[in-house]
């Protein structure tokens, strides 16, 4: 599956007028730790590697970079089996000492409380992270990647009219990283990767 994706800062009316008539499917606190290279090589491609409270999921890029970072589309790799073969990794041990043994380390630990709603075919998720962030995010799940174009466009038409700020807003990892790891930000900018 493929997941579309639109970021949002929410005011209370906004968030009022998002939620109305939107099904509560509860919440969660989920704790992410992110792994990458030491010169930050998946993030750089825009890939992003975690364990969230146990499991593994890779997000793959999809399409070109510089997509913006409200508007992203990634496909979702959770089988061990597959995350190691796009990193090209021999199964040895556990895929985190394997990751470990081959040069990926530990980079950004995220917490956050996450209230998960649906509304019609929408997922939408409002976070609360624990370094003060907020950011709700609208998703949509798609088979194909020739379907992203026009998922954004439900997505987009849909926040409009529920009157929804438009303005870019950062994910979760790029706002840490642009507030607490400057440098690393800079790179995946330069890079084109934001």
């Amino acid at each position: 599956m493929i997941e579309v994706e639109r970021k949002y800062k929410l005011n209370p009316k906004q968030e009022s007028a998002l939620l109305k008539d939107a099904q509560f499917l509860g919440s969660v606190t989920n704790e992410d730790h992110y792994f990458d290279t030491a010169d930050l090589a998946l993030a750089k491609a825009n890939h992003w590697l975690r364990c969230r409270n146990g499991a593994w999921e890779l997000k793959r890029r999809l399409g070109a970079l510089g997509v913006g970072f409200s508007k992203t589309a990634y496909e979702e790799i959770t089988d061990e089996g597959k995350i190691r073969e796009f990193l090209g990794l021999v199964g040895v041990d556990t895929l985190e000492a394997d990751l470990l043994g081959n040069g990926y380390q530990p980079f950004v630990t995220l917490i956050k409380q996450r209230r998960k709603y649906q509304r019609g075919s929408f997922h939408i998720d409002l976070d609360v992270c624990d370094f003060g962030y907020e950011v709700a995010e609208i998703e949509l799940m798609v088979e194909r990647e020739d379907e992203r174009t026009q998922a954004f466009e439900r997505i987009d038409a849909f926040a409009k009219d529920k009157g929804l700020d438009q303005t870019p807003v950062r994910g979760k990892i790029l706002e840490y990283l642009f507030r607490y790891a400057r440098p690393q930000y800079d790179a995946l900018v330069e890079a084109g990767a934001i």
